[in-house]
């Protein structure tokens, strides 16, 4: 086993040539050498003032917006299709292993200070954005879709436009358990809660606790 102050040592010194360019790639892939995965690399994103993107992550974006502090873990799929809008991350968000993250015409996504997204999330911002504030932990498998596809007759779904009621907002502070989703238009308010499996198809008020399909509130957090 090498020694914490090794591995330490060994990090600092190759994050501070880290970068999303071949070389920093490289560089990125020896600081992780001697630092265990997954919650163990978090440290790396605090030396380096892009942080740390993981080198099995996969970044196809050309507008993406880094900070000190941001982690990138295993297999992050970030995409930027045909008029994509930004990505913006500020510090300290935790982006966990097979999360995708992908914007399309009409869509970005904003991402606030100590915001955290477990593994496995799909944010797909098209046709209207997602923003979502400072201090929002986001559990595993949970999908946010500020669009939908027309449904009317005589022609296939797919070939249907995409249409939408407003842009996602997750106000600070909001706690979403395992496996919710949130469509669009939708504004979740300062500190709500919404319960594991929820679909979030209207606005929750700040402080609220909101459970079901379609979530509906079942009481407030000051209760």
């Amino acid at each position: 086993m090498v020694s914490a102050r090794i591995r330490r040592f060994w990090g600092r010194f190759w994050m501070r040539y880290a970068s999303a360019g071949p070389l920093g790639r490289v560089a990125t892939r020896f600081a992780c050498w001697c630092t265990p995965p997954f919650y163990g690399r978090q440290h790396l994103g605090m030396l380096n003032n892009k942080g740390f993107v993981s080198p099995s992550a996969c970044i196809y974006h050309n507008d993406l917006g880094l900070n000190v502090g941001v982690f990138i873990d295993d297999r992050v799929f970030i995409y930027q299709d045909d008029e994509g809008g930004s990505v913006r991350l500020g510090r300290q968000v935790f982006i966990y292993r097979d999360t995708t993250i992908q914007t399309g015409r009409g869509g970005s996504v904003a991402i606030g200070a100590c915001s955290t997204l477990q593994p496995r999330c799909q944010l797909s911002a098209y046709k209207g954005s997602i923003r979502i504030g400072s201090d929002v932990h986001i559990a595993p498998n949970c999908a946010f879709y500020p669009y939908g596809h027309g449904i009317a007759p005589g022609e296939p779904i797919g070939k249907q436009p995409l249409q939408t009621k407003g842009d996602i907002i997750i106000e600070d502070g909001v706690w979403i358990g395992v496996g919710v989703i949130v469509l669009d238009g939708v504004r979740i308010g300062k500190g709500a809660v919404i319960g594991a499996g929820s679909v979030v198809t209207h606005d929750v008020k700040d402080g609220a606790i909101a459970i079901g399909v379609p979530a509906r509130v079942v009481r407030m957090r000051a209760e």
